[in-house]
């Protein structure tokens, strides 16, 4: 059976028994553009934009949905965000560069990061960003001198810890009480930051901030972490804060493997919306506007890595390595939290799998393994075969290096029959630009 719940929406298998996206074959685009090549399908993209914004305004029209630019953005798919209407969810100056570049209205920004430099601070007051999310006391200090010398007072949210465990991987976990994300409300910190913050004459605390992790496929957390803040927020009232802003932040899981279904966008919605309007109606809290910030959910599906194979290791009783040319440059997500995925023979999808393979990369590690025991049609021998990995579009390339100094691969966004090229492939002239005899 097809596989749709972890492959773009467009994807299918064309008359030559290739996989193709948005209309294109991918046996073709890796012959343009090469290998390791990501493919982001357009109509994925838009879509599931169009589908957390309606899903969330339809039950809460007082939502903004915020790209968390994290998971991966570059210019091409920035422009797409700002055409959907969505705001951005930036995380370092770099970040907020790009939305400059691109114009992507500053007012839809909101600037989060647990230790932001004073120059990035700067950067984000005179570029007149719509939310900072204070994340430290040292930040709270440092934002309002900036904000006085920029004769500006600041609209600002806290980042508040709720010490609700997600269930997810301990290195993607970040809204319990050993994070150094946050405030925590159980130590007294998120207190004494609402109250600093609240006395500060440049800074506009408009509510409150708080992220659990990511993915998330349990709702539970959701509903635990919501009560648990909106609860601090009213203890809070007469101490002057008025939660006008609020933000469960994002962490919506998606299909890695077809065995994973994730609740769908509008089950979060209707958790998260109805958890936050019912948990105020009982403390007496006014409706506040709501942000959410998907960024996984939206890209994450819409790309596919390619790759070509090359050699193989057979090792009888324990194991076969199928070798590409590719790997942890590009998605160390297996190696850094053992990340799982499925794979596909792109340019033979309707030939039976009956192979059990271990999805090897190049680089100079054992731990360089993209997929570990995948079932496969057996493997050419003749470089001809392609390995297709779905739901490579979050977090891959934004964490891609040029480990041993491979160059990083290109990108193409593909959409209705035609592909168009939106970073190009790095070369190894690229990689020495920076350095310096």
């Amino acid at each position: 059976m097809f596989p749709h719940n972890v492959l773009p929406d467009t994807a299918e298998i064309n008359d030559l028994g290739h996989l193709s996206i948005g209309g294109c074959d991918i046996v073709a685009l890796t012959q343009e553009f090469g290998t390791p090549l990501y493919i982001f399908d357009e109509f994925t993209l838009r879509n599931r934009c169009q589908t957390f914004t309606k899903e969330f305004t339809s039950r809460y029209p007082n939502t903004t949905v915020a790209y968390a630019s994290k998971a991966f953005v570059n210019p091409a798919l920035a422009k797409i965000f700002a055409e959907e209407g969505l705001g951005l969810d930036v995380v370092s100056g770099g970040e907020l560069a790009l939305s400059q570049a691109i114009d992507f209205p500053s007012e839809r920004i909101y600037f989060h990061g647990n230790n932001k430099s004073r120059e990035e601070l700067i950067q984000a007051v005179n570029s007149k960003v719509g939310r900072i999310v204070i994340d430290s006391f040292h930040e709270i200090a440092l934002l309002e001198e900036i904000s006085a010398n920029a004769k500006t007072k600041q609209d600002v949210l806290i980042r508040v810890s709720p010490s609700v465990d997600p269930h997810t991987h301990s290195k993607t976990t970040t809204g319990t009480l050993d994070s150094k994300f946050g405030l925590s409300i159980d130590t007294g910190d998120a207190h004494r930051a609402v109250t600093a913050v609240t006395n500060a004459e440049h800074l506009n605390l408009r509510g409150l901030h708080f992220h659990l992790g990511s993915p998330i496929f349990e709702l539970e957390p959701y509903e635990l972490g919501i009560e648990v803040v909106l609860q601090f927020a009213a203890s809070l009232r007469e101490e002057g804060l008025e939660l006008k802003e609020f933000s469960p932040g994002g962490g919506f899981a998606i299909s890695y493997t077809r065995e994973q279904v994730p609740p769908p966008i509008g089950t979060y919605a209707e958790t998260i919306v109805n958890t936050m309007t019912q948990e105020c109606e009982r403390l007496g809290l006014e409706l506040p506007h709501l942000t959410i910030e998907p960024g996984r959910a939206i890209t994450g599906p819409a790309g596919v890595a390619v790759y070509k194979v090359g050699s193989t290791k057979n090792i009888e009783g324990v194991r076969k390595y199928i070798s590409v040319d590719g790997g942890m440059g590009d998605n160390i997500r297996p190696a850094l939290y053992e990340a799982r995925y499925e794979a596909f023979v792109a340019n033979r999808m309707n030939e039976k799998a009956t192979e059990t393979v271990t999805i090897a990369g190049k680089y100079c590690e054992s731990g360089d393994i993209l997929v570990k025991d995948v079932l496969l049609p057996p493997i050419g021998t003749d470089g001809l075969d392609l390995i297709a990995i779905p739901a490579s579009g979050a977090y891959c390339l934004s964490m891609a290096s040029n480990y041993n100094l491979n160059p990083k691969p290109p990108i193409v966004l593909v959409n209705n029959g035609s592909s168009h090229l939106i970073r190009r492939r790095e070369t190894y002239k690229d990689q020495m630009l920076l350095d310096v005899l």
